[in-house]
């Protein structure tokens, strides 16, 4: 028997602050690897750079993975859940007419998590980016070109 998604479960309770940093994923609709494309992902990371260009969020971290994405953001001047549903709507009808597609790209939902005001941002900012060396995409952070963290 197959399960029911969870997705429904992660908007209960959500609370968003500004100010506040986030860690936020996202991921691709049935999982599909759409990020091994170099140019697919440029595409995301272009939307990324607009709400932080918007003022929107202040981004701190970010890394783009073959099936999904980990962000870690300091909220501005827009909800957690205004941000998401931003970059995942543009993105979508970006990379869909890239691709010639249409329909959903992303799962639905997202799961986020606030950082505490003790917690080091610098050591989680490294647990993003270190995700494909864990994955065993590459050997070094450096080869892999689908991350940036504002403190480098």
């Amino acid at each position: 028997m197959r399960q029911k998604p969870n997705s429904h479960l992660l908007r209960r309770g959500r609370y968003s602050e500004s100010g506040r940093a986030y860690l936020v994923t996202a991921v691709v609709y049935q999982r599909r690897s759409v990020f091994t494309d170099f140019f697919l992902g440029r595409l995301l990371v272009a939307e990324l750079k607009q709400t932080h260009d918007l003022s929107l969020v202040d981004s701190l971290a970010w890394v783009i993975m073959p099936d999904h994405f980990h962000w870690l953001f300091e909220l501005r001047s827009a909800s957690l859940p205004q941000v998401m549903q931003r970059v995942k709507s543009k993105s979508t009808l970006t990379i869909n007419r890239a691709i010639g597609a249409q329909g959903a790209f992303w799962q639905s939902g997202y799961h986020d998590r606030a950082t505490r005001a003790e917690e080091d941002l610098i050591q989680i900012a490294r647990y993003i980016i270190g995700n494909p060396l864990r994955a065993g995409l590459v050997e070094h952070v450096g080869d892999y070109p689908l991350w940036d963290a504002a403190w480098l």
